[in-house]
Parts: structure tokens; sequence; C-alpha cells
């Protein structure tokens, strides 16, 4: 059974199913998905940065097929780094993503806000933590300075940190948020306590199960309560621009993911 345009959400995975690069993918799932979360990323080694070409078949693949993009902005940008000049660095890689992005059809722009490289967030005291807040207040005043995006399509995704620490940051700026279920389930956070506060603000949701210590993985791993917590809060709250990504990254994962989302078809 299709999955496509079957539940009254966006019903979405990730760029990365089979192996190979963004355009093949997004063949592969045009017929199958809603959405596409685009992972992008560019360094001295290496980029997936989609060339202007495979930026226009995109665009032409999401006209004839009805797909939106969630634009994953970069991992590797710290806009709560405590040097002035690398939020700045880190804002010029997001508005660059912005940029490329621009003819596509998105339903959002999803951001991690983080301290630096393997900054343990969980261990900041209670200045470092409004140290880290006014930093990233800082970072998003020169990111929407920078860009005609609405602010409400920036979602800002819980990560190992409880999100209380952020949400003032993101109610203050009108921001969105990347609801992640597979990393409350993850981290431990109380699942249904942040689908309560928290869900009515979420433009994404990200869902993926976890074995053997690692998470991202198919939603057969997925703990049944919360998956039927998940999409018993979304019938509920009934939004259909909201996107649920599969946030896995293997045809394997992507078919078993499916057989499980298949129950919730009326």
């Amino acid at each position: 059974m299709i999955c496509k345009q079957q539940f009254p959400f966006r019903f979405g995975t990730s760029s990365y199913i089979i192996p190979a690069d963004i355009i093949p993918n997004v063949e592969f799932l045009k017929d199958r998905v809603d959405d596409i979360e685009l992972v992008l990323f560019e360094s001295d080694e290496f980029s997936n940065l989609p060339s202007p070409a495979d930026m226009q078949k995109l665009a032409e693949l999401a006209e004839e097929w009805a797909l939106t993009y969630s634009v994953h902005l970069p991992l590797d940008v710290y806009l709560g780094h405590p040097d002035r000049r690398e939020r700045e660095r880190s804002v010029g890689k997001c508005l660059r993503i912005i940029e490329l992005t621009r003819d596509l059809p998105k339903s959002a722009y999803i951001m991690h806000f983080e301290a630096g490289p393997g900054v343990d967030i969980n261990a900041f005291s209670a200045d470092e933590n409004i140290l880290f807040t006014e930093a990233l207040c800082d970072s998003i005043k020169m990111l929407l300075q920078g860009t005609a995006v609405p602010v409400s399509e920036f979602c800002v995704e819980n990560l190992n940190y409880p999100f209380e620490l952020v949400w003032p940051v993101v109610e203050e700026f009108g921001l969105s948020v990347t609801l992640d279920v597979g990393h409350l389930e993850y981290y431990g956070f109380p699942t249904a306590d942040y689908l309560k506060r928290y869900l009515r603000y979420a433009k994404v949701l990200h869902v993926h199960g976890t074995v053997e210590g690692k998470d991202h993985n198919s939603l057969s791993y997925l703990k049944s309560e919360a998956l039927e917590l998940l999409i018993g809060e979304l019938a509920h709250q009934p939004f259909a621009s909201r996107v649920f990504t599969m946030e896995i990254f293997s045809q394997e994962d992507f078919d078993s993911s499916c057989k499980v989302m298949e129950r919730f078809i009326s």
C-alpha cells in the first residue's frame, strides 16, 4: 500500500533512502511520500549541494508529483556559540542554503540550537545557559535580517537537552518547532508531556526507532505506545501542512516503516 496522500498530514522521509545522490532518491520517493527532507551539507572535504540543474529538476519533480521539501539546515552550525565570529559563520552557512533552495516548494527549514562541536549543553551552569540563549537570540536576529523567509518557517528541533531551555528564544521570535519524537524516546524525555506542550507549535515531526543503542532506525523499533500516542494527538490536532518525517536512511528501514504506518490508514 502507498502511504502518499493517505494521512491528515504530509507523510515524508529523508533524501537518503537508496544509496545514491539526491535526485535518484527523489525519483524513487516521488510517488511514495508527500514531503522529502533534504539534508544538505558543505565542507572542505565534501559537499552534497545540488547544482543549478539539479535544483531545477527538484522543482520540476515537486510540481509534477505534489511534493514539498523540508530543508535541514547544516548540522555544523553553532548558533549558540559564545564567539560571535563563529555565529556569523554559522548564520552565513544557513543563508547560503536558504538562497540555494529559494525556488523549491518548502514545508520548513529545520534548525539545531547548538553551542559548539561536542559541547554538552546539559553540563552548563545557570550563567552559561543565559549566555547560550543570548547567543541564540543574536544569531536569530542576524538570520532574519539576512532573509525574507517568514520566521514561522524556521523550526527548532529538540535535541539531547531539555527543550524548555531554548523555548523562550523560540517563543520570543515566533519560530516553529520540529518535534523529534525519536529523540524524546532515545534520550528519555516524557513524550506525552512534550506533545501536550509543543505539538501545537510543531510544523514538522521527526519519527524513528532505536535499536542497539542507535536511533534513526525503522519505526518498527519505536515503542508502539509512543507512536500510537503521537498518531492519536495528530488526529486531535489536525494540520494538513504539518510534516511527518520518518527520519531514516535506508530502503529496508523505509519499507518496514511504511508497513508500520499502513495500519493507521483509515
